[in-house]
């Protein structure tokens, strides 16, 4: 644990200084970001690339040594990907750029599973898809609160270039889509039972409910209310793995 923690938070951190070191320009012209470190010019540019540099080397040996080789260059890959391939290449050419970006936001169940058991499962890549398909209902509510921020910045987002009722009608069928995922895992996953059986059906049932709210009425207050929702999801949804797989192992 603690080299997963010291590897993951690292890694994270490095990511992040990566893009804010990237999109200086871009998160000047955002509400949203304008008051980070370095579009404000509290930190400088070439400081902030050292220290992403530092943390990613923190993170690849912290998991390399106290974990294994898998999970560290897991966590390599998905910096990477949300780095290289996210930030700098699709993030400004299409509206699929947080679909396929949202990649990225899927590596840490693969590194935490890695991490413990060295290797990688159907139960990891189910963890990594359900990652996958909640991160666009997710952030395309966000979008629809920053619309004018996105579009301001020259971001292609859904909003901004569909308009806000495709986006919402986009988050809709995702959110079906999500339940579905989230059902299914439990056929791959001997450790998950009807804790998070019970738990998966009521939470997408809810951002379904959402959802739909949000695209019939196409209001900001909607957005930010999916928004919000989608946020305590993700929580509550890997809070009922953990429980129910660990009431498995106990009754194992």
């Amino acid at each position: 644990m603690v080299g997963l923690l010291i590897g993951g938070y690292c890694s994270s951190g490095s990511a992040a200084t990566l893009n804010m070191y990237f999109e200086k320009e871009v998160d000047q012209n955002m509400g949203r970001t304008k008051h980070r470190p370095i579009a404000e010019g509290i930190i400088s540019p070439k400081n902030a690339l050292i220290f992403a540099i530092i943390l990613a080397i923190i993170s690849f040996l912290s998991l390399l040594l106290i974990n294994n080789l898998l999970s560290a260059l897991l966590a390599l890959g998905g910096g990477f990907f949300y780095v290289a391939i996210y930030t700098l290449y699709l993030k400004k050419r299409t509206i699929q750029n947080i679909v396929v970006g949202g990649s990225a936001g899927a590596f840490p169940p693969l590194v935490g599973y890695a991490a413990i058991s060295n290797t990688i499962t159907l139960e990891a890549i189910y963890l990594f898809v359900i990652i996958f398909f909640w991160t666009p209902p997710h952030f395309w509510a966000l979008a629809i609160m920053i619309k004018d921020d996105y579009a301001k910045a020259k971001i292609p987002m859904l909003p901004v270039v569909k308009g806000v009722e495709n986006a919402a009608l986009q988050i809709f069928l995702y959110s079906i889509l999500l339940i579905l995922v989230t059902t299914l895992t439990i056929l791959v996953s001997p450790s998950l039972g009807s804790i998070y059986l019970i738990s998966s059906l009521v939470l997408g049932i809810i951002l379904i409910y959402r959802s739909f709210r949000l695209y019939k009425s196409l209001d900001r207050s909607e957005a930010v209310s999916t928004y919000k929702y989608s946020l305590l999801y993700i929580f509550l949804l890997m809070t009922a793995v953990m429980i129910d797989s660990s009431v498995n192992f106990l009754e194992f």
